[in-house]
């Protein structure tokens, strides 16, 4: 309900409260046509259009392994000093030969261990997407949050040409959905396919919902690639197009953030791709650097 009709509402009801039945003397009837008049005017917002700030976030962690036995640590200091609500991480392992355990997991309880702001500790919960079986357990793509996650899903994504089968896990929170995913790194027909199926599964699901949808990830791909034009058709980009990789090296953009057309409005407050932190090392953490966008909707 919009405000001015709430006021026309609350104005009836007190006037029949009143026991008013029709006849106002003039003033009175002068009074509440103006404070009617100025409602509409000026008082054009939804009573619920309170406007939410979001650090949003997406970092290949290469398995926790690329340059140290277990970044994980790190990376949840990395994590909390940015302030991310949510993360798409890329590259993960669950319960198999060369990580046993569920990393997605392992690195929500990194993140619930550090003190939190005032006192409180921070409540983080992850999902992991299984790309394809790895070394008797499980290799994929994963999000964590620290909002409550009502919902979570995995597109399983084809892998064609390319070299291993690829994965988009989903979440939806209760103000935004959010995805992440790793498309393929050989073969430009794999990705372009990948992101189509993603694309029309999530317009599927949210096309017409009134949250916005987020996709994340290392898509393998520049920003003048045909991969990034199919995706500006459905999609429009948030994330800087600043060097992700190598962390060591930067000297290419394959790391993005993307809002779906047709959602409410989102608008970017900030956003950066960090190279320097208090408690961290990006060159040891991993290959590839994090990226985050501030978004407001």
């Amino acid at each position: 309900m919009r405000k001015k009709t709430r006021i026309f509402v609350c104005i009836f009801v007190w006037m029949k409260t009143l026991g008013y039945k029709g006849t106002l003397p003039g003033i009175w009837k002068g009074l509440l046509l103006a404070a009617c008049f100025v409602a509409g005017l000026f008082l054009q917002q939804p009573v619920f259009a309170q406007k939410h700030s979001v650090r949003l976030m997406t970092y290949n962690v290469g398995a926790f392994g690329k340059e140290m036995d277990d970044s994980a640590p790190m990376i949840a200091r990395m994590i909390a000093e940015l302030g991310a609500e949510v993360v798409g991480l890329n590259e993960l392992d669950s319960c198999n030969r060369r990580h046993g355990i569920n990393q997605v997991q392992h690195l929500c309880d990194e993140l619930n261990a550090l003190p939190g702001a005032g006192g409180q500790k921070a409540s983080w919960q992850g999902r992991f997407g299984r790309a394809m079986a790895y070394a008797g357990g499980a290799y994929g793509c994963g999000i964590v949050s620290r909002v409550r996650i009502r919902d979570h899903f995995n597109i399983a994504l084809p892998k064609g040409a390319g070299s291993e089968p690829r994965v988009c896990v989903v979440v939806e929170t209760p103000r935004y959905v959010y995805a992440a995913c790793h498309l393929d790194h050989i073969d430009e027909a794999a990705r372009l396919e990948q992101a189509r199926v993603l694309t029309v599964e999530l317009q599927r699901r949210y096309g017409k919902g009134r949250k916005p949808v987020f996709l994340s990830g290392d898509f393998n791909d520049t920003p003048d690639s045909a991969l990034l034009r199919q995706l500006s058709r459905d999609w429009t980009l948030l994330s800087p197009l600043e060097y992700s990789y190598s962390a060591k090296e930067p000297h290419v953009c394959i790391d993005y953030i993307f809002v779906l057309h047709g959602g409410p409005r989102v608008t970017v407050s900030g956003s950066g791709v960090p190279t320097s932190f208090t408690h961290g090392d990006v060159e040891t953490a991993s290959d590839h650097l994090p990226l985050f966008v501030d978004v407001v909707f």
